[in-house]
């Protein structure tokens, strides 16, 4: 192997781990890119991103892939523009996830619950959890090449957080936005705590729907299922959930059923207690739904709260926290949810009050985390004021201080902020951040303080107890972007790194979380804390199934980095996305990617030897490899067409169109550089008067399409990046070529520059070029002729003749033609005998492939194609003939002028071929 010379195949096992650890040492992560140069530069404004924390459970899913490399590409991009760039990682506490994976920890290992250990203990063994899974999650968040500031990486709670959050808890009790109370909320039987609507999934599931008679006061019981209540003994009522009957405190009808508007005002007795309770009147009240009337359970369903809350009606719980009946069910006290529906139902259909029962399909909430159906409940817990924040928040985006990408979900945000309710902020756990309010056993007082109290604000009492609920976890999560930088000090990374630039996170947690910041951040700091919220869809599997265990179809993307390279998984994830739309995911994909990265190893690896060569060839001393008027068609072309693709990526990036931009890039290297510009250059590098130039070129555009590729695909661009660099620096054409820093990670964004005008002459030339050698290459693999067999060729250029005959050894190269048996004629008095006849923007080729093709079949395709042009003439001589020409711009008119000219000189000459 020479000096220069690349292995064969690409080893991204061996490559990736080395990269990554050349990239730490060299302290690239940092905003000034150099361990021993200060992060703070004033005269720059940085580009800041807090990554989404991950929760410490161990576990690496697609959505941790997904925005890791979005936000990775974010940073890489801005980072090679010049700009002063940082980027925050963390880890989540995770309060839920994290405590039900450590108490399931300690029923298998040491057989033991949390409550027979005690807190102390337990949160002894949380913390040994996050010290093994944060590694764990940390690992698997380099790897997929993370370019974060690894020595400001926060915990949500490490002591710096902690005190964020306990300043930020203070400071809304202090101001009245916090508060204590009974609100019905989602509750965990199997957790016994509340959960945030987040931590509640919607599943569709095949339910049973009860019918069953509320008997009305001062009627006698008619036990005949078929009876008809407009009799006036009953009004029937259908529920998924029997058991909640116990907890009615109504019957609501709509005020305009007329089955039911004599009932409103009446009383019906509970079913299987005696109590009786009201009909009311509501418009909430569907009359198409069941039977039209309503079981109102106030303590157990957040419609129904919202109706005892307008009819001033009681609310009764039922339910304990383990989701068993409690005493005010009577009989049924003791029972399990579900078992004291089969018993109460079972009582109800012996008394005579059932009606039937149908089979119903319907959503059921369950948790998150522990899977069992979730119970709406009235419990005490502490609350956020939210409306004084919500207002906020939605001004700052409706002003456009925070701008939302994609603008539609501006709507969806406001919507949700515009009906908003308290924010419940308590957990009945142990692992996160303990509400820091102390109980007086005395007076009954509350003591909230920065610092923990030894006595009773109130009395003085240190008869004080700290309550034992900690906060939702999405409390810390909403003061990351300011909390992370060192507020509430005013700390150096606070001042000159906040408010950040960008958040970037899924679409599903906008409400859970984003706004949640923006909240927290104008309240806290008086800024937005970013100006732009950049939205990624859901990974869902290749037939647009939402991933998941239960369903067999979640993908673990660590064996897939394994089998492919990260770069594969990067690629395919950013190329197949766009701004808040979901995208299906495939192996296919994946190997297909891991295809192109190979891809650029092999074209790395030829133009290296190229410049090898060169190195030895050539001197090196002048400079006529800037001079364009040297450069080939080729040359110029690829050029062009490079600094085309360099404006369009800017302009995508620009706009947030990255994946549209890496497609653009992708089909740039593989078509224009690696399938046409290379095979040329195979060509040029022969000769002794292109040699240098051609290197030259290959050189300059490799080094460019690297830099663009880099965000996306940061492991290959890197280790080949640095190879070029290497060969380059050894080759007196260095001087010509460019300055090139340590890594490619800091080398410097290529920036678009205007467009010169000989470009669009060379890109439309060239495409003549590749208009011709497509249609050989399409008449020869038609006709199954060996592309090893060198055919001889006739080409009529007209106007194009001198272009065509510059160009002839490119075309017989890459058209697989004999060059000493190529004509190319200004113009020919008769069509060759026994010949394929192409036609091609005015030029006409004749293949003559006598004995190897069938002459009849030659002229059925030339009629086929005539026919093709004269439909494509008459379509569009009935658009120019319509009023499609005085509506349409002047420019698209004449376009199409240009067409229809075009298909008319080709129909000539088709019919010049038939005739001949």
């Amino acid at each position: 192997m020479t000096k220069f010379e690349l292995p064969k195949a690409y080893d991204f096992k061996a490559t990736e781990p080395r990269i990554y650890a050349m990239w730490l040492e060299g302290g690239y992560f940092r905003p000034s890119n150099d361990p021993h140069r200060p992060d703070f530069d004033p005269a720059k404004k940085p580009f800041v991103l807090s990554i989404p924390p991950p929760n410490v459970t161990g576990e690496l899913h697609y959505g941790h892939v997904m925005f890791v490399a979005m936000e990775d590409l974010m940073i890489r991009y801005h980072r090679m523009k010049g700009i002063p760039t940082l980027w925050v990682p963390g880890t989540d506490h995770a309060g839920i996830a994290t405590q039900l994976q450590v108490e399931k920890d300690l029923l298998r290992t040491e057989e033991v619950t949390r409550e027979e250990l005690g807190r102390e203990k337990f949160l002894e063994r949380a913390w040994a959890w996050k010290v093994k899974y944060h590694s764990i999650i940390t690992q698997q968040i380099r790897r997929l090449g993370a370019s974060c500031d690894w020595e400001r990486e926060r915990f949500t709670l490490d002591e710096g957080l902690s005190r964020a959050v306990r300043e930020a808890f203070v400071r809304l009790y202090e101001r009245g936005l916090i508060y204590r109370g009974p609100r019905l909320v989602n509750w965990s039987p199997g957790l016994k705590t509340a959960v945030s609507d987040l931590e509640v999934e919607y599943e569709e599931e095949d339910a049973t729907l009860y019918y069953f008679k509320y008997v009305l006061t001062g009627c006698e019981l008619v036990s005949s299922s078929t009876a008809d209540p407009s009799t006036g003994e009953y009004i029937p009522v259908a529920t998924i959930r029997p058991e909640t009957i116990l907890g009615d405190t109504a019957v609501a009808v709509h005020p305009e059923d007329e089955r039911y508007k004599k009932f409103i005002g009446r009383k019906v007795i509970v079913p299987m207690l005696g109590r009786e309770i009201p009909v009311i009147a509501d418009e909430y009240v569907s009359r198409g739904f069941g039977t039209g009337a309503l079981k109102v359970t106030p303590g157990h369903d957040p419609n129904d709260y919202a109706i005892a809350q307008r009819h001033n009606l009681p609310i009764i719980s039922v339910l304990d926290e383990a989701a068993k009946v409690n005493a005010i069910g009577g009989p049924y006290v003791g029972l399990d949810r579900f078992a004291c529906r089969e018993k109460l139902w079972a009582d109800m259909k012996a008394a005579g009050l059932v009606i039937k029962e149908e089979p119903y399909h319907t959503t059921i909430p369950r948790s998150q985390r522990g899977g069992e159906i979730v119970e709406p409940m009235i419990s005490t817990q502490w609350f956020v004021r939210i409306q004084p924040l919500a207002e906020a928040a939605l001004e700052a985006v409706k002003n456009g201080r925070i701008r939302i990408v994609p603008e539609r979900f501006e709507k969806v945000y406001y919507n949700w902020l515009e009906n908003i309710q308290d924010w419940c902020i308590s957990r009945q756990l142990w692992w996160g951040h303990r509400i820091p309010v102390w109980y007086c056993a005395d007076c009954g007082g509350q003591t909230c303080s920065h610092e923990d109290p030894t006595a009773c604000v109130h009395c003085s009492s240190q008869n004080i107890q700290q309550d034992p609920d900690v906060l939702d976890t999405w409390f810390s999560s909403g003061l990351w972007p300011f909390s992370t930088l060192g507020w509430p000090e005013a700390t150096p990374d606070l001042k000159y790194f906040y408010p950040t630039t960008i958040m970037e996170t899924g679409y599903d947690i906008l409400f859970f979380w984003v706004a949640r910041m923006i909240m927290m951040g104008l309240e806290f700091t008086g800024q937005a804390p970013f100006h732009t919220v950049y939205l990624h869809g859901l990974i869902r599997d290749e037939f647009g199934v939402k991933m998941s265990k239960s369903k067999g179809n979640a993908v673990d993307p660590v064996p897939v980095m394994d089998d492919y390279g990260t770069d594969a998984l990067r690629f395919t994830l950013l190329v197949g996305s766009s701004p808040g739309n979901d995208m299906n995911l495939s192996l296919k994909k994946v190997e297909a990617n891991r295809n192109f990265a190979n891809k650029i190893w092999n074209v790395g690896r030829f133009v290296l030897n190229a410049v090898s060569s060169v190195t030895s060839q050539v001197s090196g001393t002048d400079d006529r490899s800037l001079n364009t008027e040297h450069w080939t068609l080729a040359d110029s072309w690829i050029w062009a067409r490079m600094q085309a693709l360099v404006r369009d990526v800017e302009r995508l990036f620009q706009s947030y169109q990255y994946g549209e931009a890496g497609r653009q890039i992708y089909e740039f290297f593989w078509s224009d550089f690696a399938d046409w510009y290379v095979e040329v250059a195979k060509l040029q590098l022969q000769r002794v008067e292109s040699r240098e130039q051609t290197t030259v070129t290959l050189a300059r555009v490799l080094d460019m399409c690297l830099r663009l590729l880099h965000p996306f695909t940061p492991f290959v661009t890197e280790e080949l990046w640095g190879h070029l660099k290497q060969a380059a620096l050894y080759s007196p054409l260095s001087t010509r070529h460019t300055n090139w820093p340590e890594a490619l990670i800091i080398a410097p964004w290529p920036e678009p520059r205007p467009e010169e005008g000989w470009e669009a002459e060379k890109v439309t030339d060239f495409a003549l070029i590749q208009e011709i050698v497509r249609a050989i290459r399409n008449a020869r693999a038609e006709k199954k002729v060996s592309p090893a067999k060198r055919i001889p060729a006739t080409i009529v250029g007209g106007a194009k003749t001198a272009l065509l005959n510059e160009q002839a050894a490119v075309i017989a190269a890459l058209a697989s033609l004999d060059y000493s048996l190529l004509s190319i004629l200004d113009s020919l008095p008769a069509k060759p005998e026994e010949a394929i006849a192409l036609v091609v923007g005015g030029v006409e080729i004749y293949l003559p492939l006598a004995g190897l093709v069938d002459l009849g079949e030659e002229c059925a395709r030339l009629e086929k194609e005539l026919a093709n042009t004269q439909a494509q003439i008459e379509r569009l001589g009935k658009l120019l003939a319509s009023d499609f020409a005085m509506k349409a711009p002047a420019q698209v008119v004449q376009k199409e002028r240009e067409k229809l000219a075009a298909y008319r000189k080709t129909a000539e000459k088709l019919k010049a071929q038939i005739t001949g």
